[in-house]
């Protein structure tokens, strides 16, 4: 009589656990797609805002950005500094002091500076469900849900509106450790466009005033 009990119960445990992993498995064939997507795309240039809720403060942060991207190479420009990474060096440029900060950056490193690193996270360190949302400022999306299983993580969780059909990235919110969340909104985006390698290396002849400082 006890076994077929547990047998009972572990059959119900079961049907209950068929939502969950599907939602799972759906999260993944977004991301899967998302991915392949932005790996097809060629040269690719977005506009983004990014709006910073510093825990503890009263008044949010809002920053202009606009970034080009072939594969893991990218430069992105806001108001106070440029940023160059060729898949390996990065170059900081800030313009009050015209210094050029010179870096090997780490992937969670890279995560705070790209957004678009962020399709590739899910791949380690982080469990995906489809979450609720189904529109978003009028467009249809899906909702996938990241939460980080690594607790070291600087990054909790991470929630991704991506387009149906065309499986672009819409919005994405980062929600840190330290109580902070950012939210990117994509606010432009072409895609199939040509970049020589060049465009992703700092070029000191451009910025002769530069003072280079090499952190490597």
């Amino acid at each position: 009589m006890r076994s077929r009990v547990l047998t009972v119960i572990a059959g119900i445990a079961g049907l209950l656990a068929l939502p969950v992993s599907a939602q799972r498995q759906e999260a993944k064939d977004v991301l899967d797609k998302t991915s392949a997507h932005f790996r097809k795309a060629g040269g690719v240039e977005a506009g983004f805002t990014v709006r910073i809720k510093a825990k503890g403060q009263k008044k949010d942060g809002l920053l202009a950005c606009k970034i080009r991207l072939k594969g893991d190479k990218f430069v992105l420009e806001t108001m106070d500094a440029i940023t160059w990474f060729d898949g390996k060096t990065q170059w900081s440029y800030l313009t009050d002091s015209e210094e050029v900060n010179i870096s090997n950056p780490t992937e969670e490193e890279l995560n705070g500076i790209n957004p678009y690193t962020l399709l590739s996270v899910y791949e380690k360190g982080f469990a995906c469900t489809s979450g609720k949302t189904r529109t978003w400022q009028g467009a249809s999306v899906h909702e996938v849900v990241l939460t980080a299983t690594d607790k070291t993580r600087e990054m909790s969780k991470l929630t991704l509106y991506v387009e149906r059909g065309t499986y672009r990235p819409l919005y994405i919110l980062a929600e840190l450790n330290n109580g902070s969340r950012n939210e990117i909104t994509v606010t432009g985006y072409r895609e199939g466009l040509k970049f020589d390698d060049s465009v992703f290396v700092f070029d000191k002849s451009k910025y002769p005033r530069a003072e280079i400082i090499d952190l490597r």
